[in-house]
């Protein structure tokens, strides 16, 4: 028999990672869906063009400008922002659509974007990765060999004006060790499914059953 604490709930969660660059996040993105086959990454809307390899509909939803402005002003977004000249968008209907059909979703964006879904969707659950240190995180970003000194230097700056902002987030977790804090955030995502928001419609069928 399936584990009923662990299993499909009537409704899904919206959960918001955020995590300055280099903290590991994309590792653990990655474990996740491999390990929770209800969870869903959240695909955003974007007016950059493809890369090579990348699909409409798999890493992003490609739009021209005009097209994502009109999405703007009929609301359609539950966060957006202009990153280096290019549109990046969350849809408020993928993510109810998701919900309504038992699935978690995940959401990879930035403190700010998580600030304005939280604004549009309180239900949503916030979880930030830091590194374990300053130190650790520049030693990152150097290992990784794939950007430049200036480059670095802007990342760590960026990070310092992030990490000012974990208050606002229901969990915060150290990544010292990436399998562990993978395996840890797993588990906030299954608790997660067990909380009231997500069980009503399950629950008012049992309360029913009882003649209330």
């Amino acid at each position: 028999m399936a584990n009923r604490r662990f299993s499909k709930p009537p409704e899904g969660s919206i959960i918001v990672l955020s995590a300055p660059s280099g903290s590991g996040k994309s590792t653990i993105i990655r474990r996740l869906l491999a390990s929770l086959p209800q969870l869903r990454f959240s695909v955003s809307y974007t007016t950059r063009a493809p890369r090579s390899r990348e699909r409409d509909g798999r890493e992003y939803f490609f739009v021209s400008e005009d097209r994502f402005k009109r999405m703007v002003g009929a609301g359609e977004f539950a966060e957006w922002a202009n990153v280096y000249g290019h549109y990046y968008g969350t849809s408020v209907r993928q993510l109810r659509r998701a919900q309504r059909a038992g699935e978690d979703i995940l959401l990879d964006i930035d403190v700010q974007g998580h600030h304005w879904v939280r604004r549009r969707l309180p239900e949503s659950l916030g979880v930030f990765v830091i590194p374990p240190s300053y130190q650790e995180l520049r030693r990152r970003l150097v290992d990784r060999r794939s950007d430049s000194p200036e480059a670095i230097r802007k990342r760590l700056l960026a990070a310092r004006e992030e990490i000012r902002h974990w208050r606002e987030y229901d969990y915060v977790l150290v990544n010292d060790d990436v399998g562990e804090t993978a395996h840890v955030l797993r588990d906030i995502i299954l608790a997660a499914r067990q909380r009231s928001g997500c069980q009503r419609r399950l629950v008012e069928k049992i309360v029913k059953s009882f003649g209330g």
